[in-house]
């Protein structure tokens, strides 16, 4: 679970101080796809960004129900997909999706080994090989490709399946589907969700009517304030 406590972010526009954040709390449980709504300039990208760990706060916190800060955990706890992508121009889309399993210490790729292709070498059997998951994703047959040779869904796609590589607790994503033709909006959202109901934290901030209406609960922000909190699927997640 994420505990999100009296967060607040200012920030200077010239003479003037803006508030991207104002005393927001709230929790974040496991098990179902939550949505942060609101429109441009709301908080939603602060607010995951701190979470996160990619933006600092001025005031407040964000921890896990033991009490440890979102923002200082790893790829194995925690995987973000940011609006800018990231991904790594001189790795190809396969070897991009695998980089946290390289990264992590403790991971079969954190050893520096490596299996054909660059890829780490796959046997875990809580984590899908990282050919199933870019295939889930519908980018298997660009493996091969650099990320400037692809479209910009396609290297949105492969940014989901780097964060999913290691099946985070907790998985974030800044407009996940905002590059997203509406045919592979339904697939990326069909991804989280199954990830969400693995028992998984998965918070996603959108402003598109038709991924907020799938929303198991939807947060709301205006002007930096929490302002509605609706659970539009109550009941309906499973083992709930």
């Amino acid at each position: 679970m994420i505990e999100v406590r009296n967060l607040t972010r200012r920030f200077r526009r010239g003479s003037e101080t803006v508030t991207a954040l104002d005393d927001v709390s709230l929790d974040i449980i496991p098990g179902e796809l939550t949505v942060a709504a609101g429109p441009s300039g709301s908080g939603k990208t602060t607010l995951l960004s701190i979470i996160a760990g990619y933006e600092r706060a001025d005031a407040g916190t964000a921890t896990t129900a033991n009490g440890e800060p979102t923002g200082q955990l790893g790829w194995v706890d925690l995987g973000f997909v940011p609006q800018s992508l990231t991904l790594l121009d001189e790795l190809t889309i396969a070897e991009n999706v695998d980089l946290p399993d390289r990264l992590n210490p403790g991971t079969r790729g954190g050893s520096g080994q490596s299996g054909s292709a660059g890829l780490a070498p796959d046997g875990d059997p809580d984590r899908p090989p990282v050919v199933q998951l870019m295939e889930q994703l519908e980018i298997g047959h660009l493996a091969d490709r650099l990320p400037s040779q692809v479209s910009g869904g396609e290297q949105q796609r492969a940014a989901i399946g780097r964060a999913l590589r290691l099946a985070p607790a907790i998985l974030i994503g800044d407009e996940p589907t905002g590059h997203q033709d509406r045919g592979r909006v339904d697939l990326v959202l069909n991804i989280l969700r199954q990830h969400a109901y693995a028992g998984h934290v998965v918070l996603i901030s959108s402003h598109d009517e038709a991924v907020i209406s799938i929303a198991d609960r939807v947060i709301t922000l205006a002007d930096g304030r929490l302002v509605a909190d609706e659970r539009s699927r109550a009941g309906t997640v499973p083992g709930r």
